[in-house]
């Protein structure tokens, strides 16, 4: 779904972050308190509760807009969240023509604020009174799984009543771990600069931007911030942990800093495992962050009082010549020593400086934490520490003794200030219009001071640091009375008297500066800390009012961070690689969810495939299986329709049998009766009654002996058949048994097919896997390395950029050094001048001294030639005088000259070697991540290619373990199978044995038919050829019976009677050995004629194979 345009409230969800109303309406008396890259931050107050706020306001327009927008969006509902102490408050958020208004708590400053306002740094129980604060709210983010991600001084505000609160969650992750590009890069940890290349990161970071805050803390300025921003990056991460210089700072201290800024993650403490560390729960004042406050506040008032006078000087003071000369050396001399326009031009106002003590004097750099001057990190505190001046005077001594500066704040809160001040005058007497006078107790409190400046917040000095200190005044002292012995002896009007004033006042100072007592503890008293506290509790009553307007930052650093602001090439430069580092981390995001949706679309297609061939082969199965059912059923259905037929046509065959042994014994019955007849007629002897007789036994010997036959031969008739049906049963059987097999076989070999068939796709889907991730990892791989060379290219350019711009600084400084040194130079040369002048009429003076002494003691007629002579030697003195006078100028123009073209040379040369050194290092840091990622992305396809084989060989491994388990079923099966058959034909044999038959005759014959019914595979022709044998049988039988009965009848009558059934049986057991011996010879010729017919469909097979070769020999 598209995202919904900048500023649309369409959305119920968005719409709820925003309040209705018009903020302009609601909130009034806004005034500029700060600026950054999103916008400004404005004190405000709520008309509806008189509530004081802080409004941020963030425009969502122009570039990158709905990123902007969707920023705004985290951070309104990252503060909405949020509930504690230790973390800002949230009010409301209102939309005014494409600006978002950010209402929160309003807070005094920030613990940047305090260290640019005093220049020094904190102690160490301020900063640990800071650091528990901090771990208190980062604790809190932690355990709701948030990460703050832009941890530093500047972030970190402070309340009236002494309350750390953790502030400007624009870089909060909402998520935990998180591998975003995120935060300020001095602050940054090693891990979230390394995210995109090595993983994620989680709340620990903000532990490290703890750790580096409080050296920030410690020494006015992070790790590698005389760096450019891209070089520090690549520092952070190469480099080990920066630490704290033990000689300045306690063990407990530095062993806290070095635990915050472990470069292993897994090393770091968390936030809340740091709360129990013993430097943050060592015992401290519980008033340390108020008396801190306190006297930022009074340093903040002295100060904006100091750039008001100033101002006003220069605008009141511009009618003497000498004194806008005086002025442009002050300025100079400012210049040379660092300062910028909070320091005074005039020697009254050094000695305000001197007065105020705390950072009127050290108002030299008046910027935030960004804009701190490139130097080492403890010379640059030494020497902030040596230009501070070792007296403080009271905090608020100089109210009553400056009524016009009185009678100005009466004017500017009724609103009539004159319109010739100038609108920086008006923004600084603004920011202290309305601050009440100090209660008496501060002034105690300022009275109980120590010359060791001890409402600074630096560490008590070490002995060395005393001696530099003592040094430094001395110096500073020799300087001022050398200016001083340069001024001209009188000068014009008034001011003349003023300057002598001031210099009487500046010896005053130091004067009570020699007689200061010895150093006190450094913090201050009970009556201080009660001061502390009541200004605190005090702050609803006496700063509560409607006009009271309660900061410790001084208009100096807004006016700053305004043109910093404005100067937005630094700032646009690091946001465009911010910018672009989400971008590539974006891309890579995209590319490998891109990647994980086809490999999980190629995956599905190959299961589908996959799955489908499975289901095919179900398929192909149940038919195959179906057929198999429906062979068997048809096997069955043919060996019933067979043995129907075989008993049928036997027992036709015996009933034709039975048919013509009936006639045969009727026919022998009928010529025996008569032969019987003839013999007995023949017998005339016999009388007829014995004949009779003799005949009717005779006629029932044969019906008898005939009716035995007849019943022999039903029985074996009976017997043949049974035992042909159990032949045929037999063979049926066997033939049922080889069917089996052979379907069981077709089966196994199909099932072996469609394993082989289902292994092939396998390895053809494993082909098409290795393929597909193979080319997803180098275009991975291709992006990542287009990414991290435009990633460089971008940080060669920006340090080249940065170069440049160092560069055009440093000709624009010198540039003005060279345009301001002829000024300077003719300052001097009039000062010598001056310093001439004067000389010359003490000369005169000594001259007409010394002129009227000798005059008195001299003639009055050697006086013209004494006269002459001295006056020639005046002029040769004077001349003398004038000519020394000019060669020291010219030696004068010759040595500034020359320490200005070296001193300028020599800056040239270093500031190029740094930068040089700064690129070389960038540039060997970038071939070693390149060399790095390299590595990776080897390793990476390494692992891809073994990932790969080992996937193969799992494959190959199961594949070769299904095969062998089918193999070992298909052996399973058949054996399971020929047991079965073994069983069956086992059980039928016993079963024929039990019936009567012999199995080696059931056996021998059904071994014979099955190799003829193997041979042939004709059951047809089988039964045909059965049919054919039991015909010949029957006729054999009948034949026999017919000669056995026609051979009976030339025997004897006893003889036959005696005799005929033993024939008889005889012969029935003849003609079923024949029948024997002719079914054997009958299917030894079968066997004759399917070998014969198999010869012979081989050589036509050879023959027509021989005649389709014939075209290709003769081609």
């Amino acid at each position: 779904m598209p995202s919904a345009r900048p500023g649309s409230l369409k959305d119920p969800e968005i719409a709820e972050l925003f309040n209705k109303h018009d903020p302009e309406k609601i909130f009034e008396d806004l005034r500029e308190i700060g600026h950054g890259s999103f916008g400004a931050v404005y004190y405000a107050r709520c008309n509806l509760t008189k509530e004081i706020v802080a409004i941020k306001k963030m425009s969502y327009t122009g570039k990158q807009s709905l990123e902007k927008w969707q920023d705004i969006l985290k951070e309104i509902r990252f503060l909405r969240q949020l509930n504690h102490p230790n973390t800002i408050e949230y009010k409301g958020c209102y939309l005014r023509e494409s600006t978002a208004w950010l209402v929160m708590e309003y807070c005094v400053g920030s613990a940047s604020d305090i260290i640019e306002v005093h220049k020094k740094p904190l102690h160490e129980d301020e900063i640990a009174a800071i650091c528990d604060g901090v771990l208190n709210g980062l604790s809190y983010l932690h355990s709701l799984g948030r990460i703050h991600r832009d941890i530093k001084a500047g972030n970190i505000l402070l309340t009236d009543n002494g309350v750390v609160k953790l502030a400007d969650f624009g870089s909060a992750a909402i998520k935990c771990p998180a591998n975003s590009f995120v935060g300020t890069p001095y602050w940054m940890a090693p891990e979230v600069i390394l995210a995109m290349d090595e993983g994620q990161y989680d709340g620990k970071v903000d532990v490290w931007s703890l750790g580096i805050t409080c050296i920030e803390l410690a020494e006015r300025k992070p790790p590698y911030f005389n760096m450019n921003a891209m070089s520090a990056l690549y520092h952070i991460a190469q480099n080990e942990s920066p630490t704290l210089p033990k000689n300045d700072w306690t063990d407990t201290f530095c062993d806290f800093v070095n635990l915050c800024l472990k470069k292993n993650p897994a090393e770091r403490p968390s936030s809340t495992k740091l709360l129990a560390d013993p430097y943050v729960t060592r015992l401290r004042s519980d008033t340390v962050l108020l008396e801190l406050i306190a006297r930022t506040k009074a340093a903040v008032r002295e100060l904006d009082n100091l750039n008001y006078r100033k101002m006003k000087k220069i605008l009141m003071v511009d009618t003497c010549e000498t004194e806008s000369a005086i002025g442009d050396t002050d300025d100079t001399q400012d210049e040379h020593a660092g300062g910028d326009s909070s320091k005074s031009n005039s020697i009254t106002s050094e000695h305000s400086i001197q007065s105020v003590g705390v950072s009127a004097a050290s108002s030299q750099v008046s910027s935030s934490s960004n804009s701190i001057p490139g130097q080492n990190h403890h010379g640059g505190m030494h020497q902030y520490q040596h230009q501070q001046p070792q007296h403080l005077g009271a905090m608020n001594y100089h109210y009553p003794h400056h009524p016009q500066m009185h009678q100005h704040q009466q004017q500017q809160q009724h609103g009539q200030h004159q319109q010739a001040i100038s609108g920086a005058v008006s923004r600084n007497s603004s920011r202290h219009r309305n601050l009440p006078p100090l209660p008496s107790i501060m002034h105690n409190m300022n009275n109980n001071v120590t010359p060791t400046n001890s409402t600074a917040v630096v560490p008590a000095p070490m002995p060395h640091q005393q001696q530099l200190q003592q040094q430094q005044q001395q110096q500073q002292q020799q300087q001022q009375q050398q200016q001083h012995s340069i001024l001209p002896m009188s000068m014009g009007g008034g001011v003349g008297l003023q300057q002598q004033q001031s210099c009487s006042s500046m010896a005053g100072d130091r004067m009570s500066q020699q007689q200061a007592p010895p150093i006190q503890p450094r913090y201050l008293s009970s009556p201080a800390a009660a001061a502390a506290v009541y200004a605190a509790t005090s702050s609803n009553n006496e700063h509560g009012g409607p006009n009271n307007f309660a900061t410790i930052r001084t208009t100096s650093i807004v006016t700053k961070q305004q043109k910093e602001h404005m100067q937005e090439e630094m700032h646009e430069q690091m946001s465009g690689y911010k910018r672009m580092r989400r971008e590539h981390q974006a891309a890579l995001l995209k590319l490998e969810e891109k990647c994980k949706v086809e490999m999980e679309a190629h995956k599905n297609a190959l299961d589908k495939e996959y799955d489908n061939l499975l289901h095919n082969f179900t398929r192909e199965l149940e038919r195959l299986e179906a057929k198999h059912q429906q062979d068997l059923e048809k096997r069955m259905k043919q060996t019933t329709a067979a043995e129907k037929k075989l008993h049928k046509e036997i027992s036709l065959k015996q009933e034709c049998d039975r048919k013509a042994f009936d006639m045969n014994r009727k026919k022998e019955y009928k010529a025996n009766k008569e032969r019987w007849k003839r013999e007995l007629s023949m017998d005339e002897s016999t009388p007829k009654r014995q004949r009779d007789l003799t005949l009717q036994s005779q006629k029932d010997n044969l019906k008898q002996a005939e009716a035995q036959e007849e019943q022999r031969l039903l029985t074996l008739q009976k017997k043949y058949i049974d035992l042909e049906m159990r032949k045929f049963k037999r063979r049926r059987l066997i033939m049922l048994h080889e069917l089996e097999d052979q379907l069981l076989r077709d089966e196994l070999s199909k099932k072996q097919q469609q394993l082989e068939q289902a292994h092939g796709m396998l390895l053809k889907h494993h082909e098409k896997t290795q393929e597909l991730e193979y080319r997803q990892q180098k275009s991975v791989h291709q992006l990542r390395e287009e990414q991290i060379n435009k990633q460089h290219d971008t940080e060669l350019q920006n340090q080249k950029d940065y170069m440049e711009r160092v560069k055009k600084d440093l000709l624009r400084k010198h540039a003005l050094e060279i345009r301001q040194h002829p000024k300077s130079l003719k300052q001097k040369e009039l000062q010598i001048r001056k310093q001439f002048r004067e000389t010359c009429k003490t000369q005169t003076k000594q001259y007409k001294r010394y002129k009227a002494q000798i005059l008195q003691t001299t003639p009055k007629e050697q006086q013209k030639e004494v006269i002459k002579q001295l006056k020639e030697e005046k002029h040769r003195k004077l001349t003398l005088l004038g000519e020394q006078y000019e060669q020291s100028i010219a030696d004068m123009f010759q040595s500034q000259s020359y320490k200005l073209d070296e001193s300028q040379v020599i800056e040239c040369q270093r500031t190029n070697e740094m930068l040089e050194y700064e690129l070389e290092v960038l540039t060997a840091y970038q071939n070693k991540n390149k060399k790095q990622a390299q590595e990776q992305r080897d390793r990476e396809r390494k692992e891809l290619e073994n990932r790969v084989a080992v996937r193969r060989s799992v494959l190959e491994s199961k594949m070769d373990a299904e095969l062998q388990q089918f193999n070992q079923e298909r052996a399973e099966r058949l054996r399971l199978m020929h047991e079965k058959h073994v069983k069956e034909l086992e059980a039928f044999d016993e079963e024929s044995v039990s019936l009567g038959f012999s199995v080696i005759i059931t056996t021998t014959t059904t071994t014979n038919n099955i190799t003829s019914t193997t041979t042939t595979n004709n059951t047809t022709t089988n039964t045909t050829a059965t049919t054919g044998n039991r015909r010949m049988i029957a006729t054999t039988t009948s034949t026999t019976i017919s000669s056995i009965n026609t051979s009976g009848t030339t025997a004897a009558g006893a003889i036959f009677t005696t005799h005929t059934p033993t024939t008889l049986t005889k012969c029935f057991r003849i003609s079923s050995d024949n029948y024997k011996i002719h079914s054997k010879q009958n299917d030894n010729k079968s066997d004759a004629a399917s070998k014969r017919q198999q010869e012979q469909k081989q050589q036509k097979h050879c023959n027509n194979a021989n005649h389709n070769k014939m075209p290709l020999t003769s081609m």
